[in-house]
């Protein structure tokens, strides 16, 4: 018969045996990479009614596997200054939004997104012992975008007047915002967008209202204060290429001239139709 081992010799056996102990954990730590390196630059073409066409740079992941960098860039909003836009110092208190409608190349074709006033603006120009007018309207343009327009103003003293405040009633502020509404819709439905943002870089509309509401009330610093895009048309790169000029082919090369003598490839040589 055979002799069956002690319980104890049986359990000494397996002790200091770790299996795993010579094999790599899995998910160790990666090594930490630079994500720069993996990112490349882009230039922000500004549309044609502005004055500097280069707006600035802006980066994004290389294209890798079925993530396309263009496509990540479409639909993104820079914020510029007008001052830099228009080289004008005097225009630094707007601020001009502007979408990616379109990459070229390296160039990210952007179009008018919205305006609006820097916050230091807005807060000169509130002051005490008057009243501040505020009217808001969506108008739609020629060539089919909605935006919502915002319009502020602020009552002012009459000529010789000696009254320290100069509050309008409020069937004076119904007027003039009656007036507003009327006047930004007017000025906006007969232009198209290049046209409208030429009327607003000036500030023409602001001082058309001020004109108007003269016989209501005086006002002063009459602004419209922030343009929001509510609905675009459908996306045309004929139209989109016309706002940027010759923008979008800047880096295109220099065009090179064949000499005259230069013999032309009349026949096809050797197999598979190559030259």
């Amino acid at each position: 018969s055979t002799r069956r081992q002690p319980r104890s010799s049986l359990l000494t056996m397996a002790i200091g045996k770790n299996k795993r102990l010579t094999k790599s954990k899995k998910g160790g730590k990666k090594k930490a990479v630079d994500p720069f390196l993996k990112k490349e630059w882009y230039e922000v073409k500004a549309p044609g009614m502005f004055s500097v066409r280069t707006a600035g740079k802006t980066l994004i992941t290389r294209t890798q596997g079925q993530k396309i960098a263009s496509e990540g860039l479409k639909g993104r909003v820079f914020e510029v200054s007008l001052a830099d836009l228009n080289n004008d110092d005097e225009q630094q208190f707007r601020k001009i939004k502007l979408c990616c409608e379109d990459v070229q190349g390296y160039n990210v074709l952007t179009n008018f997104h919205g305006m609006d006033l820097t916050r230091d603006k807005l807060c000169s120009l509130i002051r005490k012992w008057g009243s501040l007018i505020e009217a808001n309207v969506d108008v739609k343009t020629t060539d089919g975008y909605t935006l919502r327009m915002f319009c502020i103003a602020f009552t002012t003293k009459m000529p010789n007047q000696m009254k320290k405040t100069c509050y309008a009633q409020s069937a004076q502020i119904r007027q003039i915002r009656k007036k507003m509404v009327d006047i930004m819709t007017a000025e906006a439905t007969t232009e198209d967008l290049r046209g409208l943002i030429n009327k607003l870089i000036p500030n023409a509309i602001g001082l058309d209202i001020e004109k108007a509401c003269k016989n209501v009330f005086p006002l002063k610093d009459c602004y419209i204060r922030k343009v929001k895009m509510l609905k675009k048309p459908k996306f045309d790169i004929a139209k989109l290429m016309e706002l940027h000029g010759d923008a979008a082919g800047e880096d295109a090369g220099a065009g090179v001239s064949r000499p005259e003598d230069a013999p032309l490839v009349e026949e096809m040589k050797g197999a598979g139709g190559r030259l």
